[in-house]
């Protein structure tokens, strides 16, 4: 009965990104609302985005330095989590806490690259309309027979914004409410800054960073429910907690 419950409480929460990513998938692609928010972001009579991308100030802000952060956070959870059990239970962490964390840090940019690799959409900045060579393409449109696949752009979904949103697999790291509000915000903090760079610059559409927004909405879901939620994600390396865990799963 508890694992038909956890199934569906599971169902409950994955239905709402699920149901936003349908949604928008279908505005996007229905409507040229990418294109009118981009437009404010490009100075047709210069030829210039907002953002110049060789800039080496706001390259640091926002693209290099949000990289080293997200890289510091991943190499300090896998110490905790390799590390002796005191580490953990000084913390009041536990592994599969952990566990979440490093799947979710480590997967939610991996099926990003995926599929910016194979979907194969174009960047702004790519388009004929802001001064490139390619043709304007939505996600379920037919391709360009013109665009070679060889060369084709991979901009869908945003790479550079799924490490942000990743840090939402830090929110089982402690079973407290405003550390879950503090770890929601700081994912979404971090993952617009490093999109909206890349909007204004012209690397990716609002679509881009949006959907991969939801996808990471998903997989820290999905990995919460395979690792076992809650009281698992809590189970310390103690013989207190393993027995708590115990009779909580009997």
């Amino acid at each position: 009965m508890n694992q038909r419950l956890s199934a569906r409480r599971f169902i409950w929460r994955a239905v709402v990104p699920l149901l936003l990513l349908i949604g928008f998938l279908v505005c996007f692609e229905l409507t040229d609302a990418d294109l009118m928010l981009q437009d404010h972001f490009y100075n047709v009579s210069t030829g210039h985005w907002w953002i110049d991308a060789k800039e080496p100030v706001g390259r640091a802000l926002f693209y290099n330095g949000p990289k080293a952060l997200l890289w510091i956070v991943g190499l300090t959870t896998i110490v905790f989590a390799a590390g002796p059990a005191r580490w953990r239970v000084g913390w009041g962490l536990s592994r599969p806490a952990l566990a979440l964390a490093l799947l979710s840090l480590a997967t939610i940019p991996l099926l990003a690259g995926l599929g910016k690799r194979s979907i194969g959409l174009h960047c702004p900045s790519d388009l004929v309309r802001y001064g490139g060579n390619a043709p304007c393409e939505k996600l379920f449109s037919p391709r360009a027979t013109t665009s070679q696949p060889d060369k084709r752009s991979g901009c869908f979904p945003a790479g550079h914004a799924s490490g942000g949103f990743a840090l939402w697999g830090l929110i089982s790291l402690r079973n407290d409410r405003r550390w879950r509000r503090l770890v929601i915000a700081t994912g979404l903090g971090l993952g617009w800054w490093m999109g909206g760079y890349q909007m204004l610059k012209g690397a990716h559409f609002i679509s881009h960073t949006l959907v991969t927004l939801l996808l990471a909405w998903l997989v820290v879901l999905i990995w919460r429910q395979i690792l076992g939620a809650s009281p698992l994600l809590h189970a310390h390396d103690n013989p207190a907690s393993a027995s708590t865990y115990a009779n909580a799963s009997s």
